[in-house]
């Protein structure tokens, strides 16, 4: 995944298979915690949430609510909610983006659906990636749990 140009490639035995728009933090990439940035590095899928629930459903703390974000209230359609789907990424570089201050898991980053899509491309998240939420679906259905993502500049 490239932050300076908001996609995210899938690649399967070495051959690119798709490319996909992506937003990224409105923060500069950052490992630290706190920080709202996007973190670079090597990281891998740690879980994966949402198999079976339908595009646009909202989680909050990694369950379904049961709820499109088009029933919530209007509020919510300002808020940066995660829909659809979920892919926890877990950092595999010790002292960069994994252990201490400086660890995505703990950070709860992840890869997931957005319901501004209209958005995508831009900087968007507190250091999420945000996928539009077809997308996230697909993707989803194509990677495990221990599949690579490389986050760089």
């Amino acid at each position: 995944m490239r932050i300076g140009t908001a996609t995210l490639q899938f690649y399967r035995h070495g051959a690119l298979v798709k490319s996909y728009a992506v937003s990224t933090s409105k923060r500069p990439p950052s490992n630290v915690k706190n920080s709202l940035g996007t973190p670079r590095g090597l990281h891998e899928i740690a879980e994966r949430i949402g198999a079976g629930q339908p595009p646009g459903m909202v989680f909050k703390s990694r369950v379904s609510t049961g709820r499109h974000f088009n029933e919530l209230p209007d509020a919510s359609a300002n808020d940066n909610l995660i829909t659809s789907r979920i892919l926890w990424l877990r950092g595999l570089e010790p002292g960069v983006n994994l252990g201490g201050d400086v660890d995505t898991y703990d950070r709860y980053v992840y890869i997931h659906g957005t319901n501004q899509e209209n958005r995508i491309g831009g900087p968007l998240s507190a250091g999420c990636v945000l996928m539009r939420n077809l997308d996230i679906v697909e993707l989803y259905d194509d990677v495990r749990a221990g599949d690579q993502v490389l986050i760089a500049d």
